[in-house]
């Protein structure tokens, strides 16, 4: 069921505060745990789901393909495995991947190689504006259909392939495609191998690692994955973390706010996750993380933080991208409050997110006016230190992306300029309980539907 659409407006800067919370739990791992559950054999258990509309579309497309889900409490579910290439649908059916970029990429990996699918695949406006190209050209290497051709947008009809042959990929920086090829191959006869040069996000990897007999990684310079065929994957029980990327934007609010600190409990601490910390932390954040410990081959802890201000601008060279992705739009705010010239390299995939991030973020930093220029890989952000923000508004049209969204209130509360922000239920997708933790800051907001 999708939210009601609703618009939020901010007139006041926040107060000091020292504050301990938990953030909504990890969305790429909760999104994984079901679609790789249900191509398991037996019943794995899912707990500290994040129960957001991301990962509601989730369940309900599994559902949809015979899977049998059962919530067995709060934020806890099992999910009875089918195995390999299991799935059933009937002709035509509709699949909805709703806003989830992650569900579409990955769960047509899997149905990719599945055989006897014939489905049509859609998502909502904002998903159905962003280019599919390079996942139906990894998908029809395999032998996989899209109809009509040379259409790289949903709506799409998907005809799956009877005869998957493995194939060999040399993987970007999209750890989405990556993940899409390693569960396209698990279902394929021989032997699929991704060459990996610049290192993505490995959630994928992880959860996979206990299954010796499917997949093979070797972490050398370049990684190198193996994924055996036709292998059995076996059931697993997974706790699900914070989210790092969700945890990003307190922690930006706690470093531009005076006199603030916050610690964020049990977050999810992947090293090819926290770029967005480490890059902070090189240029003189307070940032520290606590109590860290390896759970189902995931690095966990907690991050403190202290408000701080950077010694100098930011400059994010190419190989940061991988590891911020999420983060950059929240990183442009910072830059606008830090003096200097701040330079962000590697960027052009933001234009292809929700949103063009890039051009948004550019909008919403004009309305305060700070300066930004940026080209097809880069932009720069002409930082002050003191911004006269009298007689300025902030206004967030419909854009169906909760990064601009939640940025902006982050922007606003420092700030004080007043703000307005429509549409603002796209943030349910991945962080549900943001506006709750807002509040338990002290953040002061009116909704209106």
């Amino acid at each position: 069921m999708r939210s009601k659409s609703f618009s939020i407006k901010i007139s006041h800067r926040l107060k000091p505060f020292q504050k301990s919370i938990n953030v909504d739990s990890d969305k790429s791992l909760s999104i994984r745990s079901f679609l790789l559950g249900s191509i398991s054999q037996g019943i794995s258990s899912a707990k500290n789901v994040l129960e957001s509309e991301d990962v509601f579309s989730t369940i309900e497309c599994l559902k949809k393909l015979g899977v049998k889900i059962e919530k067995r409490k709060s934020k806890s579910y099992l999910i009875y495995g089918k195995g390999l290439g299991s799935f059933t649908a009937k002709k035509n059916q509709k699949l909805n991947f709703g806003n989830s970029g992650t569900l579409a990429r990955l769960l047509i990996g899997i149905l990719s190689t599945n055989p006897d699918i014939e489905l049509n695949v859609q998502g909502d406006k904002s998903l159905s504006k962003r280019n599919m190209k390079k996942l139906i050209e990894l998908m029809s290497n395999f032998g996989a259909e899209f109809l009509p051709k040379n259409k790289f947008n949903f709506p799409l009809k998907l005809i799956s392939t009877e005869m998957p042959i493995g194939i060999n990929y040399k993987a970007g920086v999209s750890a989405q495609l990556k993940s899409a090829v390693i569960l396209a191959g698990l279902n394929s006869y021989g032997i699929t191998e991704i060459i990996e040069e610049n290192k993505s996000r490995d959630h994928t990897e992880n959860m996979l690692a206990g299954n010796v007999q499917a997949i093979k990684i070797k972490k050398k310079n370049p990684k190198l994955i193996k994924i055996f065929g036709k292998k059995y994957l076996n059931s697993f029980d997974i706790s699900i973390p914070g989210d790092p990327s969700s945890a990003a934007f307190f922690t930006a609010l706690t470093l531009l706010n005076q006199n603030s600190a916050l610690k964020i409990k049990n977050v999810g601490l992947n090293p090819r996750r926290i770029g967005f910390y480490e890059l902070l932390k090189s240029y003189g954040a307070k940032i520290k993380f606590l109590n860290k410990k390896k759970k189902n081959n995931e690095i966990i802890g907690d991050i403190e933080v202290r408000s701080s201000k950077l010694k100098r601008p930011i400059i994010s060279s190419k190989n940061f991208y991988e590891k911020t992705t999420d983060e950059f739009p929240i990183l442009f705010c910072i830059a606008a409050l830090t003096k200097g010239i701040s330079i962000f390299k590697g960027i052009g995939d933001l234009a292809n997110k929700e949103s063009n991030r890039i051009k948004e973020m550019q909008k919403i930093l004009k309305q305060i006016g700070i300066k930004s220029v940026s080209n097809k890989d880069e932009m720069k952000v002409y930082g002050q230190s003191f911004i006269n923000f009298k007689n300025k508004k902030i206004n967030v049209p419909n854009l169906g992306d909760h990064r601009i969204c939640m940025s902006a209130v982050i922007l606003s509360l420092i700030t004080g300029v007043s703000t307005k922000i429509n549409n603002f239920e796209t943030v349910k997708t991945s962080s549900p309980n943001f506006l709750k933790l807002i509040k338990l800051l002290g953040g002061k907001f009116e909704t209106k539907k």
